[in-house]
């Protein structure tokens, strides 16, 4: 696959679920010991190198573009899920992508329209959400996101589980507005609200609405139809990703589009089925743990095996799912 390749065709979402599954299982596989994930063990490397060869595996990925309105674009690929607005005012982007995807994510950006880039949103902290920072801050963009966004790209990370090191971010690369609870513009023909999350998928998750349009971006609280990942390292929690998945249920109607972090652009329906399904799997798994069950022997227990045929086929599988939502309860 080239880098930046735009994808068309019939066999679009093929494409789509298989490279999400490359930079996201990727990443991901490093996380959980490979009698977990199925995996062969990776060799030891220095963190720096490990960042280096995700940043090189993300950036292999082709993005692949659909229209979600006359004004709004879903771009997938190379990290979290994309949403551009593209008007008279300029463009807005939510989430960056990724490093070395940034020659194809121009391009794809320039392809649109000769709009200027003006505004970018981080709807939380993660690197294959922000890892594209600077270079939108260069091009133009003022960057906006949730306090604690700010916080965390300004903090070092060792993330010795993931064999990750996380320098501070540069000044260049950090938002340059940030909000506690919410945030509201008028931009290119919408009204876009952004609004805190509590503590879910980390502690600096938030949800842009594109009001006009009803598309909804939930950023990493919301894996479409797989198993999600939850950073207990920055305060998520299994009830946190229940929380704001209720809550974006109470806010939305049935035609509303929803975008995921990760995964097929998804509807009501899909939210409430996602959300239910994390409600079966913590009470299933802390019965296991309220009962005395060690990790484990928690994941040996299969609690989740009837639900691993459909929701198991992502990044993540069952066992290290239980493992997931074990260590975030």
């Amino acid at each position: 696959m080239n880098e930046g390749r735009v994808v068309t065709g019939s066999s679009r979402r093929e494409i789509l679920r298989a490279s999400g599954a490359l930079a996201c299982g990727w990443a991901l596989s490093q996380i959980f010991p490979a009698s977990v994930l199925g995996a062969r063990p990776r060799p030891g490397a220095a963190a720096n190198d490990a960042l280096a060869a995700a940043r090189a595996r993300f950036g292999k990925v082709p993005i692949s573009s659909s229209k979600l309105s006359e004004n709004l674009t879903l771009l997938q690929g190379p990290g979290g899920n994309v949403v551009v607005l593209n008007g008279k005012d300029g463009k807005l982007l939510v989430d960056t992508f990724t490093q070395l995807a940034w020659e194809g994510f121009k391009k794809t950006l320039d392809d649109l329209s000769n709009a200027p880039l003006k505004l970018a949103v981080d709807s939380h902290w993660h690197w294959d959400h922000t890892d594209n920072n600077a270079n939108v801050r260069a091009a133009g963009a003022t960057l906006i996101a949730h306090e604690n966004t700010l916080k965390r790209l300004s903090e070092t990370h060792d993330l010795d589980i993931i064999g990750l090191h996380f320098d501070p971010s540069p000044d260049n690369a950090l938002p340059q507005k940030t909000f506690k609870e919410s945030y509201q513009m008028d931009f290119s023909g919408e009204h876009v609200a952004l609004g805190r999350f509590a503590p879910a998928h980390t502690d600096s998750d938030i949800f842009i609405h594109f009001q006009k349009s009803n598309v909804l971006h939930m950023g990493d609280v919301f894996f479409n139809g797989m198993y999600c990942f939850i950073d207990r390292g920055t305060n998520g929690s299994i009830g946190g990703v229940i929380a704001g998945a209720t809550k974006m249920l109470a806010m939305v109607d049935n035609d509303t589009k929803i975008v995921p972090g990760h995964g097929p652009l998804g509807n009501k329906t899909d939210l409430k089925n996602y959300r239910d399904m994390l409600v079966t799997a913590r009470a299933r798994v802390q019965k296991l743990k309220s009962s005395g069950k060690s990790l484990e022997e928690a994941v040996a227990a299969k609690p989740t095996s009837d639900l691993d045929p459909v929701w198991g086929k992502g990044a993540i599988n069952g066992d290290a799912f239980v493992h997931v939502v074990y260590t975030t309860l």
